[in-house]
């Protein structure tokens, strides 16, 4: 049984009880997914899963065999950030920066479900094309807490880069 990380193949944990969260942070040293809350309520564990979206604290690694799984190591680097990793600098759209890793895999997959044409609750049409307003893009970060409160910061980050509206 395997699971692709960033491009790499690892084997399962032998524990059928790891957490994808736990197997990504102890087994695998990538801290980048942060534990907040284990309860799937903060969004600061959020990586993407075959490119949708997942709270690792909640599914079992042993689920994932044969998945591919990107983390925020696997987004960008510091050297080579994603468009949104560096609109988040550029916006200061983290304080403490607990909770960006989350937001960034999860505004990554957000960008793409727009794309995509997947509508929303905050979707004026569920059947056009998908406007990337500011309603929109709260509507569809909600799951995603930040204690800090840099949420106008975060919304110009993803506004910047999805070229959203600003209303």
């Amino acid at each position: 049984m395997t699971i692709r990380i960033n491009g790499s193949d690892h084997a399962l944990p032998d524990d059928p009880r790891t957490t994808l969260l736990d197997f990504l942070r102890y087994d695998l040293s990538l801290n980048g997914t942060k534990k907040g809350c284990d309860h799937g309520q903060c969004g600061a564990c959020t990586v993407l899963v075959n490119g949708m979206r997942i709270n690792s604290c909640l599914s079992l690694a042993a689920m994932h065999d044969g998945d591919s799984v990107t983390t925020i190591e696997g987004i960008g680097t510091p050297d080579a950030p994603s468009k949104l990793q560096a609109a988040f600098v550029e916006h200061d759209g983290y304080q403490c920066g607990y909770c960006t890793p989350g937001q960034i895999c999860s505004a990554t997959a957000m960008l793409e479900e727009i794309e995509l044409g997947w509508p929303s609750d905050a979707s004026e049409d569920l059947t056009g094309d998908m406007s990337v307003s500011a309603n929109e893009i709260r509507e569809r970060m909600s799951g995603n807490l930040c204690r800090c409160g840099a949420y106008p910061n975060i919304l110009s980050a993803i506004q910047d880069v999805a070229g959203g509206d600003a209303a």
